[in-house]
């Protein structure tokens, strides 16, 4: 996910509006340090994020950064849910949608790493569902042309977002398809919502889709466990991420921040969004609930090769293979909306070249923001944004609640946020 060229220049042109400067040292992987002045860091990062909510952009917002040492910046501002006295702090707990994705790929990765999953496989070794998918290949009026693919699915191609799926929010055929074969939407987590087609043979282009939701279903297969149950086991516990799951628990729904839907007029209020609590299948594309420090330890935990909270959850050279492009000359293009309430146009930085690595959107040039070629990153439908620059040793989350996505008022304080945070090092 991503953002518009709009939204993008509005972003670009508030970072010209913050400075910065360099105490706490990050190791970057060639041994060299870059020193963050995490003091200066504060009040610009404050004033960022504070004006994001006075001037009414966002209702709330909470947003932080690390190095591989850990915390250098956390903020919360401005309301969890609109009209209420209900504010936020910097344990709210979001719906965090397609951030959960890495953290899928994490999983699969885990069970590579013991020789239970291979990445070039078929995948339908696992999941026969994905030995009998089809490509869609035209439609004869309502009836749609289905042919078999060229090639078997993997879980590369799932990783990579290069198995064909797609997701109707993007892809008009994909909605239609659902339509006249009655097939839920994917956020009611119904096991039916995962029988749409592919558009696209494998290993031929990047479609961004329910590729991350048969991950999680191979997990759970050579596992014997739900999703949620193995990531807490091996993962949530291990990385001290304890309010982090599918399901909310009841401390975690006491510090839960609403979604928000924007109107055609630009104006904000709360919706009734959430996802079922006793699902059919748990989305690993998309499913998890969490926070702005639970997440940073999954992105200290990339920074670190695999090592947080003294526990090697990766191998370092696991977290190697998951920090490079994994999909050749493929690359990342532009997610056109066909759901204009659901989200806009998206695209992370447009006109710079993309790739995709086993779970990581991967900017091949230096960004605007400061962020370093090759660093990783993506983003959840609600606005919610992470990046994890290996590099300069830096990553940071930014947690909002707003629809649609890619929001043109949002998206410039996530971007002036990230801005600030490169110049606060030396």
């Amino acid at each position: 996910m991503g953002m518009d060229r709009r939204a993008f220049l509005h972003a670009t042109a508030a970072m010209a509006a913050f400075g910065g400067a360099g105490a706490s040292l990050a190791q970057t992987p060639q041994g060299g340090a870059v020193r963050i002045d995490a003091a200066g860091l504060k009040p610009k990062a404050d004033s960022i994020l504070d004006s994001g909510v006075t001037s009414g952009d966002v209702p709330g917002v909470v947003a932080a950064a690390t190095d591989r040492d850990g915390l250098i910046y956390q903020g919360a501002f401005g309301s969890r849910v609109l009209g209420t006295g209900s504010m936020m702090t910097t344990d709210t707990v979001f719906w965090i949608a397609s951030m959960t994705k890495a953290v899928t790929g994490m999983a699969a990765m885990q069970l590579v790493e013991q020789g239970r999953l291979s990445l070039d496989d078929p995948a339908g070794k696992i999941l026969p569902a994905l030995a009998e998918v089809q490509v869609l290949d035209g439609w004869d009026g309502d009836t749609p042309r289905l042919r078999a693919p060229k090639r078997p699915v993997t879980l590369r191609h799932l990783l990579t977002h290069t198995a064909g799926f797609s997701y109707s929010l993007w892809n008009p055929d994909i909605g239609k398809f659902e339509k006249v074969r009655n097939l839920p939407d994917i956020v009611t987590c119904k096991n039916d919502a995962l029988k749409t087609p592919l558009v696209a043979d494998p290993g031929e282009a990047w479609n961004y889709g329910i590729n991350i939701d048969f991950a999680g279903k191979m997990v759970e297969a050579v596992s014997g466990m739900r999703l949620g149950e193995y990531m807490a086991k091996n993962m949530f516990g291990p990385m001290g991420m304890n309010s982090t799951g599918f399901r909310i628990t009841p401390d975690m729904r006491a510090r839960l921040a609403k979604v928000h839907q924007r109107s055609d007029a630009g104006k904000l209020a709360p919706i009734d969004l959430e996802l079922p609590q006793d699902p059919e299948f748990e989305m690993g594309g998309g499913g998890l609930y969490s926070t702005a420090g639970d997440y940073l330890a999954f992105v200290r935990m990339m920074l670190n090769e695999g090592k947080v909270n003294g526990n090697q959850v990766l191998k370092p050279q696991t977290v190697a293979e998951m920090s490079r492009n994994s999909m050749g000359n493929i690359k990342v293009t532009m997610l056109k909306t066909a759901v204009p309430s659901a989200t806009n146009d998206a695209e992370f930085f447009p006109g710079m070249p993309k790739n995709w690595s086993l779970s990581f959107m991967i900017n091949e040039q230096e960004a605007p923001t400061g962020r370093s070629p090759g660093s990783l990153a993506w983003a959840g439908l609600a606005n919610t944004y992470y990046w994890i620059d290996q590099k300069k040793g830096v990553g940071g989350v930014y947690l909002s609640q707003i629809l649609p996505f890619a929001d043109a008022k949002a998206l410039p304080h996530f971007y002036a946020f990230e801005k600030a945070v490169y110049q606060a090092l030396a």
